[in-house]
């Protein structure tokens, strides 16, 4: 029984998950940071590729003003 503990916890540490980690203010500087690294690359990648941005953009737009309709 103590080997499966000790790979859990081997894991967790691999993984960075933790329950211990998950609670408190840790969880929020880890979204902060997960927040903040997605859009650092959201605007990188827009900005190099901006027709690819624009077309999902007036896809997503469009599907949602065909499904969403006010009538």
């Amino acid at each position: 029984m103590q080997g499966s503990n000790a790979s859990v916890s081997q894991i967790e540490a691999a993984s960075g998950f933790s329950p211990q980690s998950q609670s408190g203010h840790g969880s929020l500087q880890h979204q902060e940071d997960f927040v903040a690294s997605a859009t650092e690359f959201l605007r990188d990648y827009s900005r190099s590729r901006p027709e690819v941005v624009a077309l999902w953009a007036f896809g997503i737009g469009f599907v949602l003003g065909w499904k969403l309709k006010p009538w």
